[in-house]
């Protein structure tokens, strides 16, 4: 079973970690692979990636898009050269374990997955955030708690993380554009709208296997609570663009119990000068409410 991976990258800044992503999937232990790195509107960045395949013999069909896409679009123009009976998709700032590609084809072989993904594991740049709970992890692209205990059907994983069946791939015509990263557009969760489709046409989710594990660098700006509170909010405002589009919430709704439940238990341990836990359940009551507020704004200017 060929394995197609799909690595886009647009920052000239970000290209050791480029590196260091490309070389975590040449050490994979499943070895029937074909990478496939599109570089996104950056004529020196893909010089540099150019240079590096050639010295090192690197296997890697390396695509130039000659203006920003965006990442949904990148995308799509990964899949339109990949030759894989499976697609995965990763990031150019992750790291995946060696045994990655073959926890996610076990997904495929033995529980007749159409879609399957992995646990997303903080690899933190300069230290660990520890005000942010870790029911709030999602906001830096890792796995959250509450997420799901051990392999089971999800909606969805992260987008350094998951991958396809091809045929449902073309099925569905890739991801939609609008959604993703793109410039300064902060219009997110393209992997959650694209599973959603995939639901409505197939009637299965992502088969999530924790042993398939990608490791995701939390740099500096992602600590910053500006960086959280508008992540947040973008999140909300997305979300309520998801529910305008058709989509259940039934997900984002047991995540909000969730939280009720994060607050309980930080609230026991309050008596016990757990000064941690006060600062967590300040910053869980913070985010909820920037998520509710983007939310809302998509909804008034939906209506206005």
């Amino acid at each position: 079973m060929l394995i197609s991976i799909i690595i886009c990258t647009h920052q000239t800044k970000r290209y050791p970690d480029f590196i260091e992503a490309i070389i975590s999937l040449t050490n994979q232990i499943y070895n029937n692979i074909e990478i496939i790195t599109v570089v996104d509107g950056n004529n020196k960045l893909y010089d540099n990636v150019k240079k590096y395949q050639i010295i090192n013999k690197i296997k890697m069909e390396v695509i130039l898009n000659t203006k920003n896409l965006g990442l949904s679009e990148s995308r799509n123009v990964g899949i339109k050269y990949a030759k894989g009976d499976i697609i995965a998709f990763f990031d150019d700032d992750a790291v995946a374990d060696e045994n990655w590609i073959m926890e996610l084809v076990r997904m495929y072989e033995e529980y007749g997955a159409i879609a399957a993904g992995g646990k997303l594991v903080p690899l933190w740049i300069g230290g660990k955030m520890d005000f942010l709970p870790e029911e709030y992890y999602w906001l830096i692209g890792a796995t959250h708690r509450g997420f799901a205990d051990g392999i089971t059907e999800v909606r969805n994983t992260f987008g350094s993380n998951i991958s396809f069946k091809r045929e449902v791939l073309d099925v569905l015509g890739g991801f939609r554009g609008e959604m993703g990263v793109k410039g300064s557009g902060a219009l997110q969760g393209e992997e959650t709208e694209m599973c959603e489709r995939m639901k409505q046409r197939f009637g299965k989710g992502v088969m999530y296997n924790p042993d398939a594990v990608v490791h995701h660098k939390i740099f500096s700006g992602r600590m910053k609570i500006k960086f959280l509170l508008r992540r947040a909010f973008w999140q909300g405002y997305s979300k309520r663009a998801m529910k305008e589009m058709g989509y259940s919430m039934d997900v984002e709704s047991d995540f909000l119990k969730n939280i009720c439940y994060g607050i309980l238990a930080r609230i026991i341990n309050i008596p016990r000068l757990k000064l941690v836990s006060i600062v967590q359940m300040f910053f869980i009551l913070l985010l909820t409410f920037t998520v509710f507020l983007g939310y809302s704004f998509k909804c008034v200017k939906y209506r206005s």
